[in-house]
């Protein structure tokens, strides 16, 4: 599925895929080589996560149920944990750079279609 920002009408990531149940969050990017531009994971729920056992940087946004963002972490690096952000309800893994590209901002509304 495709992620644009409705609030400055730009795509943040063209092929998103979901991790919706259990065993798709859990492993979420772990020991993946990379994630390629223009791709992403959607994480739901989940209010914070970890970059353990992953060999490269991303970009998070985190979202509240209205798919607003509440909180970026931008280039969070292999081995850390993302903070716990309140009304964060789910999570949208990028590629470093993402972030910057689509000039996505704290308050922005996402959709995904």
């Amino acid at each position: 599925m495709e992620l644009i920002n409705l609030s400055n009408d730009r795509v943040i990531a063209e092929d998103v895929n979901k991790a919706y149940n259990f065993f798709k969050r859990l492993k979420g990017l772990m020991f993946t080589k990379e994630l390629p531009q223009g791709d992403g994971l959607h994480i739901k729920p989940c209010s914070s996560i970890h970059t353990f056992f992953m060999k490269y940087p991303i970009d998070v946004l985190y979202i509240n149920k209205d798919n607003v963002v509440v909180a970026i972490d931008k280039a969070l690096q292999p081995g850390k944990a993302g903070a716990r952000y309140p009304g964060a309800s789910a999570v949208v893994e990028l590629s470093v750079g993402s972030v910057k590209a689509s000039e996505t901002q704290v308050g922005h509304k996402l959709i995904f279609i």
